[in-house]
């Protein structure tokens, strides 16, 4: 019964935004694709992921030239990329990472 208790809690207690604090905006004249709320960054990319079902999952990726290793931040619940995207270029840039983040929230509900 704990189990029933902990996925229905699950389901109600972490939404993420509805709608999203971002939209993804392809820019015609460069094809760049970025977040709405936010100008382009050189060393940001913005990802399209195709699942297997046919949805996309939304990645940002920052890039930090002093990097060694990349960090991969994996959330399901109650943010979504528009919240978080300041965070990343911060934990890239004082980490000394690449950092790929995505919120696969989908696989949850």
């Amino acid at each position: 019964m704990g189990g029933v208790t902990s996925s229905m809690a699950a389901k109600l207690a972490f939404f993420p935004p509805s709608p999203p604090t971002y939209e993804v905006v392809r820019e015609e004249e460069t094809g760049l694709v970025r977040l709405s709320r936010f100008p382009h960054r050189e060393n940001v990319e913005v990802l399209r992921l195709p699942t297997r079902r046919g949805t996309e999952i939304v990645a940002v990726y920052v890039r930090n030239p002093m990097a060694a290793s990349t960090l991969l931040y994996s959330h399901g619940n109650a943010a979504d990329l528009g919240q978080m995207y300041e965070l990343f270029i911060e934990l890239s840039i004082h980490l000394r990472v690449n950092l790929l983040g995505y919120f696969p929230s989908f696989l949850f509900f």
